[in-house]
């Protein structure tokens, strides 16, 4: 066989086995994330479920005035108000509040 061959062949193996060495590592770096990282990857995907179907967040909006349990009026509220800051800290909210300009 070519000596560039077998030189080729043995680099090859040491990489491999590096490679899985370092699989290895990181996978037990990983592992005290793997919980807060399925949350998060959960939250995400009811973020993407909503925006892609607000009338969901509507109907839920419905059904609790409908139903108006208890202390429903206080969460409205309590949403609302967050809806505002949030909007507000993005930079929508700074148009609403600048006066506005003299003609």
């Amino acid at each position: 066989m070519n000596p560039k061959l077998i030189a080729l062949q043995a680099r090859r193996e040491i990489l491999i086995s590096a490679a899985a060495a370092q699989r290895l590592a990181v996978a037990q770096d990983i592992a005290p994330l793997r919980v807060p990282l399925m949350m998060a990857d959960q939250g995400l995907a009811v973020v993407r479920a909503v925006r892609k179907h607000p009338e969901w967040l509507a109907g839920a909006v419905v059904l609790f005035a409908v139903w108006r349990p208890r202390g429903v009026g206080s969460w409205l509220l309590r949403g609302w108000q967050g809806w505002r800051a949030v909007n507000y800290w993005r930079g929508i909210g700074t148009a609403q509040t600048k006066p506005a300009p003299k003609p």
